[in-house]
């Protein structure tokens, strides 16, 4: 018997294999750019409304308060969503979710720029945020999934540039567009950017061979526990602070009920009993995968929390414009994108040129250094002050961001990346909601604290006191008014002036938090290892 006549034959599925692994090495790129344009637009989208909400409010005859649902929505319904991701793509295929979530994503966007009340924008928006957690998660994990292991360091960096980037660029160009055109502009942009997202990822993106959609039991119980208790949690992370957290009786009984169902969801999702969990937490046995989600949920916290309170300081203290605050955090986003890349660059090949874990270390020395800068920062500071501080952030995001996501993802087995990919998104997300309510909190706090220590060094013995007050009262005088006049209108400038260095003061202290945070967090680095060598693209699998 000859070689030939003895050489086994190909089976089917080897051939279709074979031939989608083909299909993926010709157009990856093709669905890469339709992947990142559709990340790009769900990401933009969570920050660009931002600084609209004032005129939403005025237009709609809102409250503040019940304007910020717009964000809340989106985020709950987010986050909520974040973690099925995986049950979705394998439910109804990679394919057919991620074209239904940009679809999603259009449609809500056009009846959000279109709304003419509160109710119905609320509403939009959450379906907006519902159609958007694939646009992240799934998203990733396919770009995981159809590079080979050797170009992982690159494409992880260049589609987390817009991940990145986006909330950084996000509120100058709302500013933008408000001051410019009606807010719903900052909704209709969605809409030709999504159809070339949809275009892309329809026509080209193909489920492979042993991934189609499939069939089987599904954990009604996990998903009910995971809505409640994720949603609970995002609820009170949103408004605690608002309604005076434990104080209101709401917000205590949702976070019983979030610690009770999210407990009860881990044990469940868990159990032998369950054999089709929703979410697979054994991914997470995996001490590179677990090390990284902690190091993201940190990540969130002073991307999110930063991003956050950076123009609350500097419009409140620093008296900078909207347009001002956004042009200072341009170069920031920049130096991000050029830090991500060239962290790009040294990971990727079949042996990176650097450990990830040393540059995971050089980016959070330059985040601690940045903190540290806009942690001694004064009322007289100017935007070439900031604007170094916030380039040094930016270089620093860069230097964590892709080293990091490349060690999670390396050591993973090919069916384990959608769930990884959903559980770093939703650490992510949850970090900056718990970074803005501790933030929020803190510098409220602090600014009492500030201004009770200040002031009681403010009597009209001390000499110091009896200085500032002679010198205020000069311009007061200086237009004709009388002693006593002037006197009380000095003491009132006193009294603004107090509390704006207790404002000062309580912003040094929360960057400085934020620098501890880190601090406190780097000695995860060391659970970390260097991950594998090269390996195929999963698709070919």
């Amino acid at each position: 018997m000859t070689a030939a006549a003895g050489a086994r034959a190909p089976s089917r599925l080897e051939a279709e294999a074979a031939a989608a692994a083909a299909y993926v090495a010709r157009y990856r790129w093709v669905i890469m750019a339709g992947l990142i344009t559709a990340a790009i637009m769900e990401v933009l989208d969570t920050t660009i409304i931002n600084v609209a909400l004032p005129q939403m409010a005025g237009n709609l005859g809102a409250t503040q308060q019940e304007i910020s649902w717009v964000s809340t929505g989106y985020i709950l319904s987010n986050v909520v969503v974040l973690p099925l991701t995986a049950f979705f793509t394998e439910r109804f295929g990679r394919q057919r979710y991620l074209t239904a979530s940009i679809f999603i994503f259009i449609v809500s966007s056009f009846f959000c720029g279109t709304s003419h009340s509160l109710e119905a924008l609320v509403f939009w928006r959450i379906m907006q945020g519902a159609g958007g957690a694939a646009l992240l998660s799934t998203a990733q994990a396919t770009i995981r999934q159809i590079f080979p292991r050797d170009q992982q360091g690159m494409v992880q960096a260049i589609f987390l540039l817009g991940i990145i980037v986006a909330p950084t660029l996000g509120p100058t160009l709302g500013g933008w567009i408000t001051d410019n055109y009606h807010w719903g502009w900052c909704f209709f942009i969605n809409i030709p950017i999504g159809i070339v997202a949809a275009f892309l990822v329809s026509t080209f993106l193909r489920d492979p061979p042993d991934q189609r959609a499939r069939r089987g039991s599904v954990d009604w119980a996990g998903i009910a526990l995971l809505m409640t208790g994720v949603g609970a949690l995002q609820y009170v992370l949103e408004e605690g602070n608002t309604k005076d957290w434990f104080a209101d009786r709401w917000i205590l009984r949702l976070t019983i009920l979030a610690v009770v169902a999210l407990v009860s969801m881990v044990w469940w999702e868990l159990s032998p009993r369950n054999r089709h969990p929703v979410v697979n937490f054994r991914v997470l046995k995996n001490r590179e995968l677990a090390a990284s989600i902690f190091l993201f949920v940190s990540l969130g916290f002073g991307l999110y929390g930063g991003v956050f309170i950076f123009p609350l300081f500097t419009q409140g203290i620093l008296h900078f414009s909207p347009t001002e605050t956004g042009l200072a955090m341009m170069p920031g986003g920049l130096a991000t994108a050029a830090t991500a890349l060239i962290c790009g660059r040294l990971l990727n090949g079949a042996k990176p040129l650097v450990d990830a874990r040393i540059l995971i270390a050089i980016g959070i020395a330059l985040f601690v250094w940045s903190m540290w800068d806009l942690g001694h920062l004064t009322t007289a500071a100017g935007e070439p002050d900031v604007r170094i501080a916030l380039i040094i952030r930016g270089a620093g995001l860069g230097f964590l961001f892709t080293p990091i996501n490349n060690v999670a993802y390396g050591a993973l087995r090919p069916s384990e990346a959608q769930q990884a990919s959903g559980l770093i998104n939703l650490s992510r997300q949850l970090g900056g909601s718990f970074g803005i309510a501790i933030l929020i909190n803190f510098v409220t706090s602090h600014v009492q604290y500030h201004r009770t220590d200040l002031v009681a060094n403010v009597y009209a013995s001390n000499p110091a006191t009896e200085q500032r007050l002679q010198m205020l009262e000069g311009p007061f005088r200086a237009q004709g008014l009388n002693p006593a006049e002037a006197r009380h209108g000095a003491f009132a400038l006193l009294d603004q002036q107090v509390s704006q260095q207790a404002s000062m003061l309580s912003y040094n202290d929360a960057w400085m938090l934020l620098l501890e945070t880190f601090l406190v967090v780097s000695p995860a680095i060391l659970l970390l290892r260097r991950p594998k060598g090269a390996g195929p693209a999963v698709d070919a699998h």
